[in-house]
């Protein structure tokens, strides 16, 4: 898995390609929550559960099901969040989703069970070129994790940064020429 700092790059994201009138800092600091919530599944370690379990680490928590969930019940609580029901569902679900997505994307463990509760399938990328981090803090405090922030970086930051501003640059030149909205665009 990528390191808890690099989760919550979906959600950064996320804000800074919507806004922050769309994601407020509510809406930002629950979306980036979710996003490293999927490994409370590790406690099923210190329970016996075995990591190739659908309820073990990487499984259920992780899957794209398990995100939809979140974002749609994050989504009951838009008005505490000060965001519509959609931007909450959108930015959770993509958030917490992201993760088994990213876990997909390291170099270790057995893989993610992306489609879980219906299949305990677990899936790699055919890309993988996050080194994956430590489980416990004290691992991550090794020489290793140098590495692993370096290509998190790369990888991770980057790329989503990337995306976030390339979304809100698009944002602000659509909203100049008042088609903001997509549906908005004028056809043929």
């Amino acid at each position: 898995m990528p390191t808890a700092f690099s989760h919550p790059a979906v959600a950064w994201a996320c804000q800074l390609g919507a806004g922050s009138e769309r994601v407020p800092v509510r809406l930002f600091a629950l979306a980036a929550i979710c996003s490293v919530l999927p490994d409370v599944d590790s406690v099923g370690y210190w329970l016996g559960v075995p990591y190739g379990h659908w309820l073990g680490h990487r499984g259920l928590t992780h899957s794209l099901s398990f995100a939809l969930a979140l974002g749609w019940m994050a989504s009951l609580w838009a008005a505490r969040l000060q965001a519509s029901r959609l931007a909450v569902f959108l930015t959770v679900a993509l958030a917490t989703g992201s993760h088994g997505i990213l876990d997909a994307m390291t170099s270790g463990g057995l893989g993610v069970a992306l489609f879980a509760p219906l299949s305990n399938r677990r899936f790699f990328l055919p890309w993988r070129p996050i080194l994956v981090s430590p489980i416990s803090i004290a691992g991550f405090f090794e020489a290793r994790s140098l590495r692993i922030l370096v290509t998190e970086l790369f990888w991770v930051w980057l790329p989503t940064i990337g995306v976030g501003v390339l979304i809100r640059r698009w944002r602000l030149v659509a909203g100049r020429q008042g088609i903001e909205d997509p549906r908005a665009i004028p056809r043929g």
